[in-house]
């Protein structure tokens, strides 16, 4: 007799498709890392302010990653793979799902003329969208591309968003004009309320209702792909902050992801039509919605400012201890590259303000770790339907015991950092678990629970930094 498959044995493929880089992780029913890689690739400027990358890059990078992992996969049996991708962008690509031109990509700017059309909408149809308008979204580039190459857009069969072009190499055809809510709510294309495509968004975009992909739910397979001479089912995938969210559990409360930038997550969101909007209305990986505060500049403001003085991370965080509250008057406003709204502007710019004689280092160190939490406490006054309970903390910014004191303090509210490891993709491999029917848990490490302390200058810190 031969014995049948042991299920604790079996793994599950996660690819987190990002801007710079994609990481791929296999993980465990326990959700533990068996094996895991990271290829970098450049983000192509042919021009001032434009970011594109060819999809081949992409399949390049997940092959290398995938011949990375191959030898501690040995025994184990592959049960699928879900795709994680950075949100937003548009891949113009054929009957076969094979990619005409290279993907445009969220900090794309190209479409700025063509936000303004979003604007002009009527009243209702702009606030089904729900979402502030931001040139690297699917619609306005793809609106871009009705303008400057229309002979391309008319020969493509979809426009699809990063993850699902990465997905189309490794199972090609039709089938594969598939996309989830998660990034079809994410593309300024879709009418939040009714839960599908908008009609006069897609007239602005030059795209017929039948040049966007089908939406289905991201644990559904959609194809098996040969990966090292073994066939894998490939689910359909999500966004990547989305499936952040659904590997760190963060529940009903707030998640703030503290990296290059900041994302600040609320669960739960009612889909409601709004006119005018400062926070971003998306679909999650499980069926429901979150709202979205976005900072673009958090760790990105604190990397120059220590270059800037000089700082080692140790020293710069010293700063908290040899400067007080408040850094002696010293605020600093850390737009370093502007903002979408809401808590600044596309044309607002970082600086120090209140600077006198007496001024340190310190102080100027201490203000942007200060100006970066204050931020992040304006942008979650935006959020709907705050609880005013613990914050979840994720990132590589919020390692530090001493910034998750300072986020407690300024916040007002108990803070938790729960670090998982490559959270994007743990969330596609766990979509690719729940596909499958594979036993599956996230791997969540809990960090204590962080307490704001008593008093301290934050209401005047907080009106000086306003002004600032």
């Amino acid at each position: 007799m031969t014995s049948g498959p042991d299920p604790s044995r079996d793994v599950v493929l996660g690819a987190d498709l990002g801007t710079s880089g994609l990481k791929l992780a296999a993980l465990d029913g326990d959700g533990a890392v068996v094996a895991e890689a990271e290829v970098g690739y450049d983000v192509d400027t042919p021009a001032p302010g434009w970011a594109q990358t060819e999809v081949a890059t992409w399949r390049a990078a997940l092959d290398r990653a995938l011949a990375e992992v191959a030898p501690a996969l040995t025994g184990h049996r592959v049960a699928g793979l879900g795709l994680s991708g950075q949100m937003h962008g548009a891949v113009l690509v054929d009957d076969a799902g094979t990619a005409l031109a290279p993907a445009l990509l969220w900090p794309d700017q190209r479409a700025a003329d063509q936000v303004r059309r979003w604007q002009v909408l009527p009243e209702a149809d702009r606030a089904a969208l729900a979402n502030p308008l931001v040139p690297g979204m699917t619609g306005p580039l793809t609106a871009w591309l009705a303008e400057h190459e229309p002979e391309l857009l008319a020969r493509a069969a979809t426009v699809l968003l990063p993850k699902d072009a990465l997905r189309a190499t490794l199972v090609p055809g039709a089938d594969q004009a598939v996309t989830d809510r998660s990034d079809a709510s994410a593309t300024l294309l879709w009418d939040v309320p009714a839960d599908t495509w908008s009609a006069a968004a897609l007239h602005l975009a030059g795209l017929g209702s039948d040049q966007v992909p089908t939406v289905r739910p991201g644990s559904d397979v959609v194809g098996v792909a040969v990966l090292a001479g073994t066939e894998v089912p490939v689910v359909v995938g999500a966004a990547d902050t989305p499936l952040a969210l659904l590997a760190a559990g963060t529940g009903t409360g707030v998640q703030v992801n503290l990296g290059t930038g900041a994302q600040l997550l609320r669960p739960g969101l009612r889909p409601a039509a709004v006119p005018d909007p400062l926070v971003h209305s998306y679909a999650d990986a499980d069926g429901g919605w979150y709202a979205m505060a976005a900072l673009q500049n958090a760790g990105l403001a604190w990397s120059w400012v220590r270059s800037v003085l000089g700082l080692s991370w140790t020293e710069f965080l010293a700063a908290l201890g040899s400067s007080p509250a408040g850094a002696g008057g010293v605020v600093f406003r850390p737009f370093l590259t502007g903002e979408r709204g809401g808590v600044a502007g596309p044309a607002d710019r970082g600086g120090w303000a209140g600077l006198h004689p007496g001024a340190t280092r310190d102080d100027l160190a201490r203000a942007a770790l200060e100006g970066v939490v204050l931020a992040i406490d304006a942008a979650l006054r935006l959020l709907p339907d705050d609880d005013a309970g613990t914050v979840v903390l994720t990132g590589g910014g919020g390692r530090s015991p001493a910034v998750q004191q300072l986020l407690a303090d300024v916040l007002g509210r108990p803070v938790r950092h729960v670090q998982v490891r490559s959270a994007s993709a743990t969330g596609a491999a766990a979509l690719a678990a729940r596909g499958t029917g594979t036993a599956f848990t996230p791997q969540r490490t809990l960090g204590p629970l962080v307490e704001p302390g008593t008093g301290g200058p934050w209401d005047d810190v907080r009106a000086r930094w306003s002004v600032g």
